[in-house]
Formats: C-alpha cells, structure tokens, sequence
C-alpha cells in the first residue's frame, strides 16, 4: 500500500493533459479579452455622454444668467472698442465658469486680448479640462493634449454647432440669433454640440478648446456645419442644402486620422455618435440617419420636420 502511495503522489501531468489545459486558458483569455474591451467602451461612452450632458448644463445655466441668451459660439474684444463679451474665446472657454472652472475662466480673462495665455496662472491653453474630453478619443495625448500639438495647446472632443451659436457676425465674434427658447424647430430638435476629434486631416488641423475663434481659423477651432462665409471664416459646412453646405454627409463614424475631415462630425464610438440635444438630453444617432434628417437636426430654422430615421 505504501508503495501505491508513492506512485501516486509521483504521477504528473501527461503532455496532453498539459496541452488540453493550455488551450483551455488560451480559449478562456480569448473570450476575456472582447468581453473587457466592451466594459472600456461601455464605460468610455457612458463618460463622454455625462460630458455633453454637463456642456448641456452649463449653457442653460449661461442662458439663467443672461436673461435666455445662448452663449456666443465666440466671443470678441476689438482694437475700435466694439465688443461681444469682452474678450477672446471659443464657446468653451465661455462656459468654464459653469464647469466648476471659474478660476480658470478668471486666469485667461485677465488677458481679454490674449485669453489662450491668460495672465498665466495658469497658462490656460495647455491647461487639461476634463469635461472637455472623451476617453474614446483617439487623438487626445496625455492629459489631454491634441495629438498634433503636444506642448501646445490641449484639444477637445466636442465642438458647437456654429448654426445655433454662430450665425451673425460682429466685429471678430461670432454670436447666436437666438435665445434659449425661441429655437424655430425646438430646442429638442435641434443638435447644439457633437462629438468631433481633437486632431483630424493626419494631423494638419483640430478642436483646441481655449482657440480664439472662426475669425483666426477655422481649422482649430471646435465647430461643426461651418457655415461662415468671411475670411478666414469662409469653408463648406456639413449640411446638405443648407447655406454653406452642398457636401452630402452626416457625420464621420470611426474614421482613421487620414480619412477624418475637419468640417464634419466624427466618433470614435461603435454603432453611433453622441450629441448634445438643444433640451439639454443627450442622444445617440447611428449611422443609417439620412443626410436630410440630420440637416434638419442641426438646422434651429429649416421647418422642416425630423425623419423617422430620427
């Protein structure tokens, strides 16, 4: 019996018993892996939806502020003395203060002319905002730098629809014609902001949220159907048949840095982008949405009504 024993306790595993448990795990580590990244994409649009939502917030806070008015898609301050809100600035740096960033807003308004600086405590442009960044974000570096411009500036994940917040032209701002409740189509039809990278066209332009404005260049400021048509301004929007537009396209859904063009909307998202509703409620738009509805969606004052696709 003893001997038997000692048998026993000596017998290991056989090579096809090690070789079926192998294949076990490796079986089981296949079926981990998708099953963590759908957790870490999950999780990444649940945050970068709460993100539109806090933008959402802000702005009908900015607009309980200041007697409905929308906040300008930026604001200006000119050498002649004509000014739109005293100082230069996208939408976003316009909202800080509704963020729980009021010491930032004061650090860069300190140097209404100057406001990416700020009086440089700190030096706001490449100061990260949280809210203004989406996990999914391919483009984003680091804390929260544009992928072109590390050491830079830091780049955003959402932009303004420049026609709700950007349609009349004064001085170097671009401002609002509306308030918050005199939206045409109704503010729950009307899409304010959208997702869009931080960094686009391999790296040659991109959303940086503290930029000055349309006026310096388009191309890095956080906008979507653009349809200025001034100066450096001047560039198709994403509309079809809409002013400035012509391009028939929604929106961008997972492009490669190379195919990403600046004038749309893009996610990094599986199956649909986020946007922020004028109501403040954030939604998902897939892909099949036509290029009417979603024109219509980012048009306040087309009448027309949205699609079933909607």
């Amino acid at each position: 019996m003893p001997r038997l024993r000692s048998l026993w306790r000596s017998r290991g595993f056989t090579l096809i018993e090690l070789l079926v448990v192998i294949a076990i795990i490796a079986i089981l580590i296949g079926l981990l892996v998708p099953a963590v990244q759908k957790v870490r994409e999950a999780a990444a649009r649940s945050q970068c939806s709460n993100n539109l939502k806090q933008i959402g917030l802000a702005i009908h806070n900015y607009a309980g502020t200041y007697n409905s008015k929308l906040p300008a898609g930026n604001n200006a301050t000119n050498a002649s003395g004509s000014t739109y809100g005293g100082y230069m600035g996208v939408i976003l740096v316009t909202l800080l203060p509704f963020i729980e960033q009021d010491n930032l807003f004061k650090s860069a308004t300190a140097n209404p002319g100057n406001t990416w600086d700020g009086n440089g405590n700190p030096l706001t442009r490449v100061t990260p905002v949280k809210q203004y960044i989406c996990p999914s974000d391919f483009t984003i570096s680091g804390p929260g730098w544009a992928q072109n411009q590390v050491g830079g500036w830091m780049g955003t994940s959402y932009s303004y629809n420049h026609m709700v917040f950007g349609t009349v032209h004064t001085g170097n701002a671009w401002v609002p014609q509306y308030n918050v409740g005199n939206i045409q189509d109704g503010s729950s039809n009307t899409i304010f902001f959208a997702e869009q990278y931080a960094a686009c066209n391999n790296n040659s332009v991109g959303n940086l949220w503290a930029y000055p404005g349309i006026d310096w260049s388009w191309a890095w400021t956080p906008v979507f159907a653009n349809t200025a048509q001034w100066g450096a301004g001047a560039v198709s929007g994403s509309l079809a048949g809409q002013p400035g537009g012509g391009n028939v396209i929604t929106f961008q859904l997972k492009p490669t840095l190379a195919q990403c063009q600046k004038e749309y909307a893009q996610t990094s998202h599986t199956g649909g982008i986020l946007v922020l509703l004028g109501d403040g409620s954030g939604r998902s738009i897939n892909q099949g949405i036509t290029a009417n509805t979603w024109g219509s969606a980012v048009c306040p004052a087309d009448g027309n009504p949205l699609g079933s696709d909607w």
